[in-house]
């Protein structure tokens, strides 16, 4: 082969090497950005996203001054609880309500701090609605007693600031430390977060909270409030 036919035939190697690291190059951009949206799309939920923040948006953001707490932590958790609706429905614990009727029978002394006093003049469905979570923070209906207010009060307008309320005083000092991973966790668990895999009803449940943090915490992507 002539030295002028080799050089020729390199060249068209050299071309269909490199077409071949563009075209891939090309695919692997399409292919890493198209993950990343369907990863944002099915995480992330951009209407839900938009939902807390349009619907508890500027509620949170006085309750946040209130008890001197991040709002974008609070914004991530109303996402996790409720994912920005107005209207939610309520998640009955069936572990709890057996709890709750062992406190009211004297078997055991206390639940969460709830004693068979609280419980005396409790009809089954007051046990259940105490066994139930409300509101945009999901806040259990028992926790009321401690708050010294009615169910009413967590799912009704100030069911915001009830929730805040008691998110203060039960790891509001956490919070601002930011110590989110743990509050996350006591949120949804009633611990701090332990070593290893999180006790969580969701194995996502912390680190999606987080990142819903990072978007909460962007103020050019924020929506008007409307509430």
């Amino acid at each position: 082969m002539s030295a002028k036919r080799h050089r020729k035939k390199s060249r068209k190697l050299w071309v269909l090497i490199l077409l071949c690291i563009i075209v891939g190059g090309a695919y692997y951009i399409y292919s890493h950005r198209t993950q990343s949206l369907k990863y944002f799309e099915t995480q992330f939920n951009p209407s839900g996203l938009e939902q807390v923040e349009i619907n508890y948006g500027k509620s949170i953001d006085l309750a946040a001054g209130t008890f001197d707490l991040p709002p974008h932590f609070l914004k991530a958790l109303c996402m996790l609880e409720c994912s920005g609706r107005k209207i939610v429905k309520p998640r009955f614990e069936k572990h709890v309500y057996k709890r709750l009727i062992e406190v009211k029978e004297g078997k055991i002394s206390n639940y969460e701090h709830v004693t068979p006093s609280m419980l005396s003049d409790a009809t089954d469905e007051a046990l259940r609605n105490l066994a139930s979570s409300w509101g945009p923070f999901q806040l259990m209906g028992y926790k009321c007693l401690l708050l010294n207010i009615k169910i009413a009060d967590i799912r009704g307008d100030d069911g915001v600031y009830w929730g805040v309320k008691w998110i203060n005083e039960t790891y509001g000092k956490m919070l601002r430390k930011g110590r989110f991973k743990d509050a996350f966790h006591i949120h949804n668990t009633g611990r701090p977060h332990p070593i290893g895999a999180p006790r969580t009803y969701d194995p996502n449940y912390v680190t999606n909270g987080l990142k819903y943090m990072e978007y909460f915490n962007k103020p050019q992507i924020m929506q008007p409030s409307k509430d």
